[in-house]
């Protein structure tokens, strides 16, 4: 593990790439950073995750530009993560009217969004560029239980919660009539899953709920688009295995009365040959580790990520 805090000595820029999946629907993409998902309507634009900041946001603007000048009138957040969301308001100057999350991911920002900010900003600074353009907190204009549709001219657009995983607000959008779906961080390819603020008993039954839609093409959260049924099924199978591997390297460990730093150790013995070549595996570990040692625990409900808490655990993991 380096001793550099969590991902700030990540300096170094990754390629976009912008790429068109069927008639309507596109994926920016960057070898492992956050996905952003692109659905050009009949008669609008909906963008699913803002970008970390708007100043990020202007990039993607400008892509879809180069494809179509209607307006953008709709993002949506698939969960509440800074990262995520702290770029809606760079959207709008470009025909933005709502901003759309689930009510638990709503209820999510209410209750730790503040925390949240904080705490990413200090962790991964490369990815709030232009962090100072951040007004402050994104909060949705429209929120939903369960499933809403929205039409964007004769396009259907399906936004629904098919249970918890990554939050307990995560958020897809489907296509139905191009059968191409975005994830979020429900599904990652090619990247560490971050599983601190997981529901992980839970995710592996969501993720056969998001198979069961079968999807001929996926945008996960981090990671090149999935655009075959091959590629598909190996996304959701690493994300399965990612997540039943860490909790079960924590229950065992809970059970054997480890302590966090021996779990992590002990994670790490069933993690690291699996995993320890994927885009962001060091700077995810010790949250993932801290979050199923929780839940293992007894803990059901993920604590609150503070940046004080941050330094705390991540220092109190460091090898000897």
């Amino acid at each position: 593990m380096s001793s550099k805090f969590a991902s700030t000595a990540d300096l170094e820029e990754k390629q976009v790439t912008f790429s068109q999946l069927s008639a309507h629907c596109w994926a920016y993409t960057a070898e492992g950073d956050p996905n952003t998902g692109v659905i050009i309507g009949d008669d609008s634009v909906m963008i699913i995750d803002a970008t970390a900041t708007p100043i990020m946001a202007q990039d993607v603007i400008r892509r879809v530009r180069e494809v179509s000048d209607k307006p953008i009138r709709y993002v949506v957040l698939t969960h509440y993560h800074a990262v995520r969301v702290l770029g809606a308001s760079g959207y709008r100057d470009a025909g933005l009217q709502q901003i759309i999350a689930s009510r638990d991911t709503y209820d999510l920002i209410v209750e730790r969004g503040q925390q949240d900010m904080d705490s990413e900003i200090g962790r991964f600074p490369r990815l709030f560029q232009g962090v100072e353009s951040v007004p402050g907190l994104t909060w949705p204009t429209l929120t939903f239980k369960g499933e809403m549709a929205l039409w964007l001219g004769g396009l259907e657009v399906r936004i629904m919660q098919l249970g918890r995983g990554h939050t307990k607000g995560d958020t897809l959008v489907w296509v139905p009539a191009e059968e191409v779906l975005y994830s979020g961080d429900l599904v990652e390819c090619d990247a560490a899953c971050y599983t601190g603020d997981a529901y992980l008993a839970d995710w592996p039954q969501t993720l056969v709920n998001v198979a069961a839609l079968k999807p001929a093409k996926l945008v996960p959260g981090r990671g090149p688009a999935l655009e075959t049924a091959e590629s598909i099924a190996a996304g959701l199978a690493y994300t399965r295995d990612f997540v039943t591997t860490l909790y079960q390297s924590a229950q065992q460990a809970v059970a054997k009365g480890m302590n966090l730093k021996q779990t992590m150790a002990h994670a790490r013995r069933a993690m690291d040959p699996k995993f320890e070549q994927v885009f962001i595996y060091e700077h995810c570990l010790p949250f993932d580790v801290t979050r199923a040692h929780d839940e293992a625990s007894g803990i059901r409900d993920p604590r609150i990520w503070t940046a004080e808490r941050d330094q705390e655990m991540w220092h109190g993991l460091q090898a000897d």
